[in-house]
């Protein structure tokens, strides 16, 4: 029988919404994956590899010159001074979160997030025997600046610093910060990291950061990478990863950067979950790493236009669409649609009109946080947003 403590972790939404998606044959803005494949590039150069045989293991901490590339990337990026020695290649970043968790925290130990969050967050700390102390994200909430005041989008998620600072204890062993952040768009700033780190020093708390989706930012913003903040390096580990930059999601190529001393500490978890994987792919994505500045810029471009499309439609049908910062989502309310709860909403939303969502109520702690929430991804064609967008009008429709 399953132990206690993962028994509320036996499923994921992103599960259930994608076979109800393809039971029903409803258009999938659940799950966040794009419809498209990566870089020409990228895919010819694991194709290559696969064909000239780079298909064994590869080196337990990740092959060279991916970790070279990881570190380029971030001194070309941020200004860091990485020591490719101290990158780690992981499957994904769900397992350099997971590893970071396991190394770190003790049964009872505690880990400060934001609610809502990225539903492996909650199983890893379960998995650990740890206690989540989660940090609410509310719309309108020290939200991120709008870049137009007085323009045409209520702001987003932002956290308040008096709850923030309530979450950290003497038990505090670890911070986990997902910026840009699922799945509320939200993109942290210099001011709020700052907060953060702060807190995590006075407390001698490890940060680790989920940068995933750090080319994703819209609207003029700017990512900010944890360590990168004064005195910040030293207690800061930096995930990102492949995925959702190079649209091959599938491929589970991540990494893990910092100290020596705490990259090593996961590293020791790290290697007894998976070992290794993805041989042919890690060197294609060292390569793609170092496409020119205009790939990134585009990349970022089209998903803020593929947002803005999306959200137009929404809004045309009904929803208040919260602004969405970064990432690959957007977050509605669907009270103006007669509705009060999220998750009854998705169930019914692709018998109703052909479209799958995922309610934002499974990502917190305290589902009446995100109950009227529902998180929608505009990282599709944009024939597809636009048929969504089609059907999600219906739903304004008088019955009968």
């Amino acid at each position: 029988m399953l132990v206690e403590r993962m028994r509320p972790h036996t499923s994921t939404i992103f599960a259930e919404m994608s076979a109800l998606a393809l039971r029903t044959g409803a258009i999938n803005l659940g799950q966040g994956f794009p419809d498209t494949d990566g870089p020409p590039s990228l895919l010819a150069d694991a194709a290559a590899n696969i064909g000239s045989g780079i298909n064994q293991y590869p080196p337990g901490v990740g092959a060279p010159e991916l970790r070279a590339a990881v570190a380029e990337h971030q001194r070309r990026f941020y200004g860091m001074d990485v020591d490719p020695d101290a990158v780690l290649v992981t499957t994904g970043a769900t397992e350099a979160i997971a590893s970071a968790v396991l190394a770190f925290c003790e049964p009872g130990d505690e880990v400060v997030t934001f609610q809502p969050y990225y539903d492996s967050y909650a199983a890893t700390i379960a998995l650990a025997g740890a206690v989540l102390r989660p940090v609410p994200l509310r719309p309108n909430a020290n939200a991120n600046a709008n870049p137009n005041p007085g323009g045409q989008r209520p702001p987003g998620f932002g956290f308040d610093s008096d709850e923030l600072r309530a979450a950290f204890s003497s038990r505090t062993r670890l911070v986990l910060v997902n910026t840009p952040h699922n799945p509320t768009g939200a993109v942290f700033d210099r001011e709020q990291l700052t907060l953060i780190g702060q807190l995590a020093a006075e407390y001698g708390a490890v940060i680790v950061t989920d940068e995933v989706y750090e080319h994703m930012v819209y609207d003029g913003r700017e990512h900010v990478s944890m360590a990168t903040l004064p005195g910040m390096a030293e207690r800061t580990l930096t995930i990102s990863a492949a995925g959702k930059t190079f649209s091959v999601t599938g491929w589970k190529i991540g990494w893990v950067h910092g100290p020596a001393e705490l990259v090593a500490a996961v590293r020791a978890v790290k290697q007894f979950l998976t070992y290794v994987s993805g041989a042919p792919f890690q060197p294609a994505v060292a390569a793609a790493l170092a496409l020119p500045d205009s790939f990134y810029a585009q990349l970022a471009s089209d998903l803020q236009r593929k947002r803005d499309l999306l959200s137009a439609g929404l809004r045309t049908a009904g929803f208040t669409v919260f602004d969405s910062a970064g990432t690959y989502f957007v977050v509605t309310d669907v009270r103006p649609l007669g509705y009060e709860d999220g998750a009854e909403f998705c169930w019914s939303l692709p018998e109703r009109v052909g479209v799958a969502a995922v309610p934002v109520s499974v990502f917190c702690a305290d589902p009446e946080l995100g109950r009227p929430l529902v998180r929608f991804a505009f990282c599709k064609r944009d024939e597809v947003l636009t048929e969504a967008v089609a059907r999600l009008v219906a739903l304004r429709a008088p019955a009968g």
